[in-house]
């Protein structure tokens, strides 16, 4: 027999019949919910009640208009009711037919393979959209903040064999203000990426200076920390040092630097200039994505 549509599962549909246990009482439970009475045929001791006037139904909740006795019988027949499960042919379901949030709640994928096809669902088109990991896609992943970049305006004198807090006020960016008073206060717990350089005049022979970073006033032991040494008087000498750390929220750090000689003053020891993003001595920091 020739059908328009998708070809039924089953050639035939059965009636949902259920029997109730009868008591004393006007309530009953049905398997399965439905809408109305209207949906259920009931039949009390063999014989067929009247929708609404002899009972109503609603959900799975039953309600006769007179209450039963425990030796009637008592069953309903679901009109029209599926007993089965029919699957749509592949390819046949359509964007329209499909909610946004089909795949919300599901198993969620940890790692995307170079040829794996990714959905995002657009939600100023109302669609989804696949994308491949080669294709640019912003708004996914983590962000590498907190972070800043600072550096100095100005030359500072530094004395010899004394760590001194270098002071930094020229703020290339600074996502969350985390930077001020030359101190980098740390906005969360986590691993941080931090990195530093200056250059260091007037040198006498055989000087050497160190940077370092202090944490909470105290001396940061670690790889934060370059000495570096200069043969002849008269030259400047670069130094720099960059790593990760794990950092608590409310640290804060402080970039320090130091000059020795064989010399009994050092003074006029100086790091600084040029200013801005060209400056020869600045400090930089951002927190990793976990």
């Amino acid at each position: 027999m020739p059908f328009i549509g998708n070809q039924p599962a089953e050639s035939y549909s059965a009636f949902q019949k259920q029997d109730f246990s009868t008591s004393a009482t006007t309530s009953y439970t049905l398997d399965h919910p439905v809408s109305n009475q209207n949906e259920i045929a009931l039949f009390i001791n063999f014989v067929r009640q009247e929708p609404t006037a002899a009972y109503t139904a609603s959900g799975t909740t039953l309600t006769l208009t007179s209450a039963t006795a425990s030796s009637d019988d008592m069953y309903c027949i679901y009109l029209g009711k599926a007993v089965q499960t029919v699957n749509p042919p592949s390819g046949s379901v359509g964007n329209s037919q499909v909610a946004s949030t089909i795949i919300t709640g599901q198993t969620a994928e940890t790692s995307i393979a170079t040829d794996d096809t990714v959905l995002i669902h657009d939600t100023s088109a109302g669609a989804l959209r696949k994308m491949t990991r080669a294709n640019f896609v912003s708004g996914i992943g983590g962000t590498n903040a907190s972070g800043f970049l600072v550096t100095k305006s100005a030359n500072q004198s530094i004395s010899a064999d004394t760590w001194t807090h270098v002071t930094l006020d020229q703020e290339i960016f600074d996502t969350d203000s985390v930077f001020a008073s030359s101190t980098f206060t740390v906005p969360s717990t986590g691993k941080y990426y931090i990195f530093a350089h200056a250059r260091v005049d007037t040198i006498n022979t055989r000087e050497n200076i160190q940077l370092a970073l202090y944490k909470g006033g105290s001396f940061f032991s670690g790889i934060f920390n370059d000495r570096v040494y200069a043969n002849d008087s008269g030259h400047e000498i670069f130094c720099h040092f960059s790593g990760i750390v794990s950092l608590t929220a409310s640290d804060e750090i402080k970039l320090y630097a130091r000059a020795s000689s064989n010399a009994e003053s050092v003074s006029g020891n100086s790091v600084g200039t040029p200013t801005g993003i060209e400056s020869y001595t600045g400090m930089g920091a951002f927190k990793l994505i976990e």
